[in-house]
C-alpha cells in the first residue's frame, strides 16, 4: 500500500529498497528555502542494519503489508521460542533474536500477536502489561520522600526496573512491557 512519505510513524515497516525496513526515528523538516521533507531513520529487519533516508513530501512509500494472528505461548530452548495458535492447534518456532529482550517477559500461555510478511514472523507484540515477581529489591531509606523516590528492584525473568519503596521481595507487580515501568501492585 502506498503511503505519502508525510504519513510515515514511529513503528511502521516499509519496503523499501527491496528489504523490509522498521521505522526508528522520523522528523518532518520544512527549511525556509525548497520544500518541505521527512528525515527518516529505519532499521533493516533482516539485515540489522539502519538507514537514515530523506523523502520529499510529495513523494510516496510502500508500507509493507502484515499479516497478524494471534498465538499463545507454549516453551523455550537454547535458540528458539514456541507459539501455538489457539484455533488450529498449529505450532510456530520464532528465533530468539527476532523477539530480542521482549521474550523475558514470555511466560506459559501468554497470549500474543505474530506478525508475518510474506508468511515469515518477523515480530512479536506482547501485551500491554504483565505480572511479574520481584525476586530482590534494596531495603527502602527512610525519610525519602514517596513522590519522587524510586529505588531499583530485579524481577525474577532477571529484568531491572524502578518501583516504589514500599514494594518488597515477593511482591507481585503489573509492568508495563513497552518502557518497562512499574504500574500496580497486586
Amino acid at each position: 500500500m502506498k503511503i505519502n512519505a508525510s504519513e510515515i510513524r514511529v513503528g511502521m515497516l516499509l519496503d523499501y529498497k527491496d528489504d523490509l525496513w522498521e521505522v526508528l526515528k522520523t522528523q518532518h523538516v520544512k527549511p525556509g528555502k525548497g520544500g518541505a521533507f521527512a528525515q527518516v531513520e529505519m532499521k533493516s529487519v533482516n539485515k540489522n542494519t539502519k538507514l537514515n533516508e530523506r523523502f520529499r513530501s510529495s513523494e510516496t512509500v510502500e508500507k509493507a503489508s502484515l499479516e497478524e494472528t494471534s498465538y499463545n505461548f507454549l516453551y523455550e530452548d537454547e535458540n528458539n521460542y514456541f507459539f501455538m495458535e489457539p484455533n488450529t492447534f498449529e505450532q510456530i518456532e520464532i528465533k530468539k533474536d527476532v523477539v530480542g529482550e521482549k521474550g523475558k517477559f514470555l511466560a506459559e500461555n501468554l497470549k500474543v500477536l505474530v506478525s508475518f510478511h510474506n508468511e515469515k514472523p518477523i515480530s512479536v507484540s506482547l501485551p500491554n502489561q504483565v505480572t511479574c515477581k520481584v525476586k530482590s529489591t534494596d531495603v527502602a531509606l527512610k525519610g525519602q520522600t514517596v513522590s519522587s523516590s524510586y529505588k531499583p528492584a530485579t524481577l525474577d525473568n532477571g529484568i531491572n526496573i524502578q518501583v516504589p519503596p514500599f514494594i518488597e521481595s515477593d511482591d507481585v507487580v503489573v509492568i508495563d512491557t513497552r518502557n518497562l515501568e512499574y504500574i500496580k501492585k497486586i
